[in-house]
C-alpha cells in the first residue's frame, strides 16, 4: 500500500481561455499559487506528466510525478482539437481511470473532471493523498469529489501499475 508522500508536487495549467472565468478551477488553482497557469504550449515543463483523456497509458501509482503534473484547461467541447497540438511536446501523457466529477458543471458524469478533479485525482492516485484535499478545500463542492469517488481512488492508489488500474476500472465500468 502506497503511504502519504509528503513532498508536493508542482501543478501546471495549460489554459486555452475557453471556459468561464468565474468556474475556472485553474485560473483559481493559480490565484492561491496552487498552480503555474501556462498560455503557450512550448511553456510546459517536458518533464511533467500531462493528464491526457485520450492517452493510451493509465496513470498509476508507478508513474513519478516528481517533475509535475500538468493539465489542460480547455472546454470539452474543444478538447479532441486541442490536445493533438500536445503531442509535439514529447510530453508524457497518462489518462485517469474512471471517476465522477463532483463540479456543478459536470456533476455525477463519468470522466467529466475539470482542471482540480483532474490534479487531485492524479495527486490521490500517485500518494499525495494529503495535497489532493488541499487543493480541493478552495472549492465548495471539492470535498465532493472525494467522497464521490472514495472507493475507486483508494483501489486505484494500491495498485502496482496501468494495467492494474484498467483491470480495477473495469469493476466500475
Amino acid at each position: 500500500m502506497n503511504s502519504e508522500k509528503s513532498q508536493n508536487v508542482d501543478l501546471y495549467i495549460y489554459h486555452v481561455s475557453q471556459c468561464d472565468p468565474k468556474k475556472c478551477t485553474g485560473k483559481k488553482l493559480a490565484r492561491f499559487n496552487l498552480a503555474k497557469l501556462f498560455d503557450k504550449i512550448n511553456e510546459i515543463p517536458r518533464s511533467s506528466i500531462l493528464l491526457d483523456p485520450m492517452a493510451e497509458q493509465a496513470l498509476s501509482p508507478k508513474d513519478d510525478v516528481s517533475k509535475g503534473i500538468t493539465v489542460l484547461d480547455c472546454s470539452w467541447e474543444e478538447v479532441e482539437k486541442v490536445f493533438p497540438q500536445l503531442l509535439k511536446r514529447n510530453l508524457k501523457h497518462r489518462a485517469l481511470p474512471f471517476l465522477v466529477a463532483a463540479n456543478p458543471v459536470n456533476f455525477g458524469r463519468a470522466f467529466r473532471l475539470n482542471s482540480v478533479e483532474a490534479f487531485a485525482a492524479a495527486l490521490y492516485i500517485t500518494g499525495h493523498k494529503h495535497q489532493a484535499s488541499d487543493i480541493l478545500s478552495k472549492f465548495n463542492w471539492g470535498h465532493n469529489f472525494l467522497e464521490l469517488n472514495s472507493e475507486p481512488l483508494e483501489e486505484y492508489s494500491r495498485a502496482k501499475d496501468s494495467s492494474e488500474i484498467i483491470r480495477i476500472q473495469n469493476q466500475y465500468i
